[in-house]
Order: C-alpha cells, then structure tokens, then sequence
C-alpha cells in the first residue's frame, strides 16, 4: 500500500507509539494519536509529526470504555478526513498475583489491551473500507506468540494478548474480501520498562540469542513492513531477538 497522503490513527503515543507516528509522517501520512494519561509524550510526538509537514490531531481517550473507542475514531477521521490504518498499541502491562486478580483487575488490563482493539476496528471499519485498501496493526506480546505463559502475576495480560493474536487472524478472514489487511506485532526486549535496574537489563540480554535490546526502531521497521506489504495478512511477527526460540 502506498503511504503518502493516508491517515492513521494510533492508540497509544508515547514511547515506541510516538516514535511509529514519526517515521509514518516521514513516509507522508497523517497522524492522529491517543493518549490516556500520557498528554506530554503524545504533544511532543505531535511536534515531531508536524516539523515532518504532516497534520496530526491528539486526542484523549479512556479506551476501557467502549463509548470512548468509538469518539475517538469519529475525533479522528473529522480532523484528518479520512482513515487508512489503524494501530491499535493501547496496553495495560501490570503485575498482580491470582489472589488479588478480583473482576476490576482482571477487566483493567483486558478491557484496553484486547476489547479496545476490537471496538477501535470495528468503529474503523466504515472507514477503513471507503479507502478502497487499508490495514490494522494489533499489538500482541513475545511471550504469548510463544504459545505458553512463561511469568507468573500477568494472567490477564497474557490471556488478553493470545486474544489479540486470536483477534488478528480472524478479522483477517473476515476483512480480506474488503482489502483490509490484519497483522500483529509480538515485541519481545525493546525498550526497558521505567524503572529497570542494570542487573535485570543484564539478564536480559543474556536470555535474548541476539544478545541486546531492539529499540524502537525495530518496531517501527516492522510496523512499516505490514502496511506496504498487499499480501501479508493474519500473521503475528515475532520481533524478539530470537526469545522464543530460547
């Protein structure tokens, strides 16, 4: 698909959201961003796009809420006029033992990182289908592409990423006729969360065969290659430095 002069929408822009918004505008595309909490990193990431002679609209969004998902696409397509891709990046990645998973913790994390990127597709899809091709880009996790939990305390995020490889394949079935390609990324060690110690960075590294953290920037090359791909659709990328082959 070709990118210039296309509009993408992006749940999530801080961090590694931020940093895709960036590289998109830079192939020629219009941005809009989501953010929850994060307004400062989602404006900087705005200025950013903007410097690259795109139009970008930040919008706030309480996407456990399923009202909210549907504003926001609507926000998005009003101040963009159009919409081509939909990344759906908004996560919840929190620690919490079994005993204390009660409902409110456990819909916390399911409600944004899987209903929400259900709801944001399907208030795309008029949209998406008027561009005559179009993609969504889910974000599972290395851990859940592997097929088998392997940290204890994140029941709720590891079942609510396998459902959104499980998402991923079948909206990819049931989008294909409209041209709508459906892919995932799994990111395995990235970035290190806020509040990493060197000794947990060491380790790692040393689990991972590449031997180092990725960076945004492999993300972003990732994400890059699934929207221009015409024949990629229902796959969930592995991006991990080789962790689930460990």
């Amino acid at each position: 698909m070709e990118l210039r002069d296309r509009a993408a929408l992006i749940t999530g822009g801080k961090r590694i959201g931020a940093a895709i918004a960036v590289d998109l505008a830079r192939r020629g595309m219009d941005i809009a961003l989501s953010y929850n909490r994060s307004r400062a990193e989602a404006e900087d990431a705005a200025v950013a796009v903007r410097e690259a002679g795109r139009r970008v609209a930040v919008i706030s969004a309480n996407l456990s809420q399923g009202s909210e998902c549907q504003r926001l696409v609507s926000e998005a397509v009003q101040s963009l006029g159009r919409l081509d891709v939909l990344i759906n990046m908004a996560s919840v990645y929190r620690s919490v033992s079994i005993e204390e998973t009660d409902e409110a913790a456990w819909d916390a994390v399911v409600d944004v990182d899987l209903k929400a990127a259900f709801l944001c597709s399907r208030a795309a899809l008029p949209h998406l289908r008027a561009a005559g091709t179009a993609r969504i880009v889910n974000f599972a996790d290395w851990v859940a592409a592997s097929g088998r939990p392997r940290y204890k305390s994140y029941v709720p995020y590891y079942v609510a990423k396998r459902g959104v490889i499980g998402l991923t394949e079948a909206l990819a079935l049931e989008l294909a006729g409209d041209q709508i390609l459906v892919n995932a990324i799994a990111p395995g060690p990235i970035l290190a969360p806020p509040g990493t110690t060197a000794e947990e960075q060491s380790a790692v590294e040393a689990s991972t065969p590449v031997g180092r953290w990725g960076g945004e920037s492999e993300i972003v090359k990732a994400v890059a290659f699934l929207l221009e791909s015409d024949f990629v659709t229902g796959e969930t990328l592995r991006v991990d430095g080789g962790r689930h082959v460990r």
